[in-house]
């Protein structure tokens, strides 16, 4: 866990925003998977485009946010054809969560 990165990570309010809203994907975010041509399971992922909408910045902004947050540890993603999915790292939240608590 790289506590310098995700701190980075965490400290633009449009990024935190991303991580909270991928707590609860389904109460946040309409129905995943509709143009994909098979069922399939998302683990509660949630594609680029229904993030970008809610987040109002431009694609290729989101994208960056989105990559800094994986790249942090925060974020799996999964592709699907052609869409990529994106949901939250619970095991490096709550190590890091542990972290700030018994660290800081």
């Amino acid at each position: 866990m790289d506590v310098v990165a995700i701190a980075k990570a965490l400290s633009n309010e449009t990024r935190l925003n991303i991580l909270k809203w991928l707590k609860s994907p389904h109460e946040t975010f309409p129905p995943q998977g509709g143009c994909l041509s098979r069922p399939v399971d998302l683990k509660g992922g949630v594609c680029v485009s229904s993030i970008q909408e809610k987040a109002g910045v431009s694609q290729s902004t989101v994208s960056a946010y989105l990559a800094m947050l994986q790249d942090a540890g925060l974020l799996c993603s999964e592709r699907c054809e052609k869409w990529t999915y994106y949901r939250r790292n619970e095991e490096v939240i709550q190590e890091y969560a542990e972290y700030v608590r018994t660290e800081l």
